[in-house]
């Protein structure tokens, strides 16, 4: 459930799987999270679940009656996103211009700026971006209505058109009289803002705008989905085989030491998917701390693993499967 609304709603790709036991929520047997990968390369851990066995039903007398009429434990569970996800949106489809909203979730999907100049032309683009709203909106896209709006506030057309980009609208139309008079559509794509330094418009016949705009949010929604996702592919390291490769990969020292304590590192670093052999206690608490020097932390055993070869890069011991190793928020 978390993997498909992060990556078919938010355009968020994920990498699925169990946490090492040195990561695992306190109390639990087993704890599964999602994991994203921001434009630096960092990790965020996106969405966690847990396990808990029957431990925080034994400490809060939670039971239930079985059929044979005995009082049983119950095996609980915790789950839930957070406010994380939002700066995971943020962070991930985010540009120098402000927010990039996956249409699916933009509240105001296409945002149309009339270019008022107090002049009698302006009721008739008034008039003609009222006309073109009610159209848009009884249009449906990812199997809701489409979300339109009129931007009537008094302030100027270009500052209203760069409030609503900043603000993320997936589509951002700007009608002035010509348009009105001659029935077109003048448009930016949000995912598609710039051609170097000017601005890409586009236009279109009315009708033929309206028929695209659920094509044109669909586009947009795939096309977000689409840079981050190749980002997170390009970018997990699977040549690393050794420590020492993986200290080399992420070399040490280069921390900055004038910031907080999570750590941030000069120059673009990816994830690294490694052989390792789930050490535990104390060759587990051992291992973390090499990893705290390099200020790296054990992500996850991604889920649906093929067979493993190879020696655990931590212990030399022959791995039992891969698991994902970065920098984090």
């Amino acid at each position: 459930l978390y993997r498909d609304f992060a990556e078919n709603t938010l355009a968020i790709p994920v990498v699925a799987g169990e946490k090492p036991a040195n990561e695992r929520f306190p109390g639990a047997d087993n704890t599964y999270s999602i994991e994203a990968m921001m434009q630096d390369g960092k990790a965020l851990q996106a969405g966690t679940s847990h396990y808990l066995g029957t431990h925080f039903a034994e400490a809060q007398n939670i039971r239930f009656q079985g059929e044979d009429g005995q009082l049983t434990w119950c095996h609980t569970t915790s789950w839930g996103v957070s406010t994380r996800l939002i700066g995971g949106v943020i962070g991930i489809h985010g540009d120098d211009d402000g927010l990039r909203l996956p249409p699916a979730i933009a509240p105001r999907q296409v945002v149309v700026v009339p270019m008022l100049r107090d002049k009698p032309e302006d009721a008739e683009v008034l008039a003609y971006g009222e006309a073109l709203v009610k159209r848009l909106n009884a249009g449906t896209a990812f199997g809701e209505r489409v979300r339109a709006l009129l931007d009537i506030k008094k302030i100027r057309s270009a500052e209203k058109r760069w409030d609503w980009v900043r603000k993320g609208a997936p589509i951002i139309v700007e009608i002035g009289p010509r348009d009105a008079a001659g029935g077109q559509v003048t448009f930016i794509r949000r995912d598609d803002l710039r051609d170097g330094e000017k601005i890409r418009s586009q236009a279109l016949p009315l009708d033929a705008f309206v028929e695209a705009a659920p094509g044109l949010l669909a586009d947009i929604q795939a096309t977000l989905f689409r840079e981050a996702k190749q980002r997170l592919d390009d970018n997990i390291i699977t040549s690393i085989k050794t420590f020492e490769d993986l200290e080399a990969y992420f070399g040490a020292g280069d921390e900055d030491e004038d910031d907080d304590a999570a750590g941030s590192v000069t120059g673009f670093k990816g994830w690294v998917r490694a052989p390792w052999s789930r050490p535990e206690g104390a060759a587990l608490d051992a291992l973390d701390e090499r990893l705290k020097h390099l200020k790296l932390t054990l992500r996850n055993v991604p889920v649906g693993q093929s067979a493993v070869s190879g020696v655990c890069i931590f212990t030399g011991a022959p791995a039992v499967e891969e698991i994902l190793i970065a920098r984090s928020y």
